[in-house]
């Protein structure tokens, strides 16, 4: 990566990563075929991304709680349990990229959607949140797995994390997208420690990506807060589906 260029399409890129993935998720199958596609060995492209993911999710946390948005100490729990899985995710990064893994993950983001969209409605005015007890019991047993899986790639785990948090803790999509950033920030700095501690990171890279990454974040954080669930409900619709599109198609 030499020519200005370059540096410009990854603010670029960053700021519709950092907007996506505050939002609703899987932008990282954005990123990181940028990556790869401007020189990075894969690994290394994976690594690097890990970069713009902890400062983003860093910046979506202080914009959230600039709108007065928080669910500690919740989200730490969550992040701890994560964290643990990251550890071992992050440490197999096993190259998954494959048409068949794509069409799989296509698939299941179809079958999102269709959770999204046809499971009974849930009154937002209504939610009593299931944050403690047996419910922050089995959200920590689930948030380990989902830190390996975020540890190992991280991309598409936000529309998972959305739905559980929405679903079985029954949080509304403002206090979703809220826990999920943070929770993403925690496990994520365990998962770039062991890039790093492996070699596998570009800092000059990851840093301009990671500005991009901030914007959008910044921004998101706060509008998803203006615009309340419905925003999100169908900002979230349209992104797995245009995933699930270009995996399926396009791999």
């Amino acid at each position: 990566m030499e020519a200005w260029y370059h540096y410009a399409l990854l603010v670029v890129v960053g700021f519709v990563v950092g907007f996506i993935n505050t939002v609703a998720g899987g932008a990282s199958l954005i990123s990181l075929p940028v990556l790869i596609f401007l020189g990075l060995p894969p690994a290394v492209a994976n690594g690097t991304n890990r970069v713009a993911i902890v400062l983003q999710t860093a910046t979506a946390v202080a914009g959230f709680r600039s709108k007065g948005v928080s669910t500690f100490p919740f989200n730490v729990y969550l992040g701890i349990s994560a964290l643990l899985g990251s550890l071992i995710g992050a440490s197999i990064a096993v190259d998954i990229k494959g048409e068949t893994f794509n069409r799989i993950l296509a698939i299941i983001m179809v079958a999102v959607v269709v959770l999204i969209v046809f499971k009974p409605r849930i009154n937002v005015a209504e939610l009593q949140e299931r944050i403690t007890g047996k419910y922050l019991w089995i959200g920590c047993v689930a948030f380990f797995f989902v830190g390996i899986y975020g540890g190992f790639i991280n991309a598409g785990i936000g529309f998972v994390i959305i739905l559980f948090l929405h679903y079985v803790n029954r949080m509304n999509l403002v206090r979703v997208n809220a826990t999920k950033v943070a929770v993403v920030f925690i496990y994520t700095l365990a998962a770039l420690a062991v890039f790093i501690w492996n070699d596998k990171v570009i800092w000059q890279v990851g840093l301009v990506l990671a500005v991009g990454n901030m914007l959008g974040a910044w921004f998101s954080s706060r509008i998803s807060v203006k615009k309340g669930d419905g925003f999100i409900k169908i900002f979230l619709v349209v992104m797995v589906l245009a995933m699930a599109v270009r995996l399926w198609f396009f791999t």
